[in-house]
């Protein structure tokens, strides 16, 4: 290369040979061509030397730097491929990732047009099971703008990524900007940083970064920050979130700025923890807890109010030591799952969830669900917990057994009238189901449901639904999610038309219980790219009447 580059792009990779070409065919594909790439490998022990050489030996405009020994993340590959950079603006892209083709064309149009340290696009995230895609904190990217100073957005401190922006080197360097080194979740600590640095930074709204998301990979084949049941990813994410902290402090940043990052935890990277509670030993929570407590005790009080109540329950039921009773309150994160019974503290008139009234006054606040009023609300409102205590099938036929939980004591002691709902599609199919009292507030019935009769659309379906079961008081309903078992194996059995359908719990543990339907064959193959962006409709109906 005789010119210099307007920006480098550094890739840095650890034993990926297998993806490597792909990420830097996204680099030498980009319309804007004055580019330099830097392959850093954090010292890989596959294929990945030699075939990093072969893309060297094929563009010019590759240059390879290989670490002496791993470092075992991603921010030592990175440090050093700065130290050679040579262009005036720098980008960051992980193996497993791509560019879109305009990305730097885009980034630095824009960081043309403004005196920005850096600029910032939107991340397309796509699912490498399904191919689904979506938009990564897409509310942030609804419409151009500069900002000037976090004090002017706070909430862009939801967005730690630092492969989605381009940066001005010399704002890199004017601070000693750079990755911590010895921990993971560095962006975290690095973005944090620049965007409180930065005097200003552009975001536009087309994606700059494709994500691949791999939900379902095995945990050693897991991405490091998806390794959350190590105790040592919950250590680094505290200990990051503790240098943003003193960080922001010795900056003296606004109130809010420093509220919305405590939020943040609270919402984000807390909220990713307790999602996994349920499947969880009771020993990793109790040292889940002994990480974690401490540190949100030191939280501020206006983000905590913020939380939504069943986050603060979890917390608070971690904060009373009460483990198991955490993992059971976590199965229902956001779906507005109620407790299996309330207790109610006649000194106070508070309502607490659980059976056990709380002893610390944090722990109170977390565990009050007076507004719920849940034996006094309307009963469409009322928080019946519906879970599946055993799930058997022949074929396509599922006998799901049903527990439901009246936390309210809503409902006479005496047979209820119920149904579940599944509707893929649009098309709803309903199963009765009879709740017999086992108990004071405890129901237990059994719903059969034929997946092979389950009504679909002409045009096929492909996606994802969760059958909802429906309670009645004789004059109206109240709906909620069925949870699945904690030991459930998922299965797959033959659909009609050419569906395959797989039955199985919501994420990796016991969350909702899903039905996911698809189209197999060669029709499935066909259809997959188109369906999961929501045109399928018409080529899909021509494919399955053939």
């Amino acid at each position: 290369m005789t010119t210099l580059p307007d920006v480098t792009v550094t890739v840095i990779v650890h034993n990926d040979a297998a993806r490597l070409p792909r990420a830097v065919a996204s680099v030498r594909a980009q319309t804007h061509r004055g580019l330099e790439i830097v392959i850093s490998d954090d010292h890989s022990t596959d294929a990945t030397p030699d075939v990093a050489a072969a893309l060297a030996a094929k563009d010019d405009r590759i240059r390879v730097l290989r670490l002496e020994q791993n470092s075992g993340g991603c921010s030592a590959p990175r440090n050093r491929a700065l130290e050679i950079a040579r262009a005036p603006f720098l980008m960051f892209l992980d193996s497993d990732d791509e560019l879109p083709p305009r990305a730097v064309e885009l980034l630095l149009a824009a960081h043309r047009e403004t005196e920005a340290d850096f600029v910032m696009g939107a991340v397309e995230r796509v699912r490498t099971d399904t191919g689904a895609t979506s938009t990564w904190m897409a509310p942030l990217f609804g419409h151009r703008r500069t900002v000037r100073g976090i004090a002017e957005e706070p909430r862009m401190l939801f967005e730690p990524l630092s492969t989605n922006k381009m940066y001005r080197r010399e704002f890199l360097d004017r601070h000693g900007l750079r990755f911590p080194e010895g921990l993971h979740y560095e962006d975290q600590l690095f973005s944090a940083q620049a965007y409180t640095l930065a005097r200003a930074f552009t975001v536009i709204t087309e994606p700059v970064y494709r994500w691949y998301i791999a939900p379902h990979a095995a945990r050693e084949a897991a991405t490091i920050s998806n390794r959350r049941h190590l105790m040592s990813n919950v250590r680094d994410r505290i200990r990051i979130a503790r240098l943003i902290d003193a960080f922001l402090a010795e900056q003296g940043v606004p109130a809010a700025v420093r509220e919305e990052k405590d939020f943040k935890f609270l919402s984000h990277d807390f909220r990713l923890y307790a999602e996994d509670l349920p499947h969880r030993e009771p020993a990793w929570v109790a040292g889940f807890a002994a990480e974690t407590v401490p540190y949100l005790d030191g939280l501020c009080a206006a983000a905590h109010e913020r939380l939504g109540r069943d986050e603060r329950v979890v917390i608070g039921l971690l904060r009373e030591g009460r483990y198991e009773e955490a993992r059971l309150a976590a199965r229902g994160l956001g779906h507005g799952v109620g407790p299996r019974r309330t207790v109610t503290d006649p000194a106070r008139g508070r309502i607490y969830w659980g059976g056990t009234l709380p002893v610390g006054a944090a722990a109170r606040e977390d565990l009050d669900v007076t507004e719920l009023d849940p034996g006094g609300c309307r009963f469409g409102a009322a928080r019946f917990r519906h879970e599946i205590t055993g799930l058997v099938h022949a074929g396509a036929v599922v006998e799901l057994a049903v527990r439901t939980y009246d936390p309210g004591l809503r409902l006479p002691l005496a047979p209820q009238p119920a149904s579940l709902h599944l509707a893929p599609g649009g098309r709803r199919t309903t199963v009765p189901v009879r709740l017999d009292p086992a108990g004071r507030g405890v129901f237990e019935g059994t719903a059969r449901l034929d997946l092979s009769a389950v009504a679909l659309p002409v045009h096929g379906f492909w996606g994802v639904r969760h059958p909802v079961l429906e309670v009645t008081d004789g004059r109206t309903s109240s709906t909620g999610v069925l949870l699945a078992p904690t030991d459930f194996t998922p299965f797959e059995v033959a659909g009609p038309a050419r569906h395959r359908i797989t039955v199985e719990p919501e994420g990796h543990g016991a969350g909702r219980l899903q039905v996911r339907w698809r189209l197999a064959g060669t029709v499935g193959r066909l259809l997959a790219p188109v369906a999961q962006r929501g045109v399928a409709r018409r080529v899909a109906r021509a494919l399955v009447r053939g």
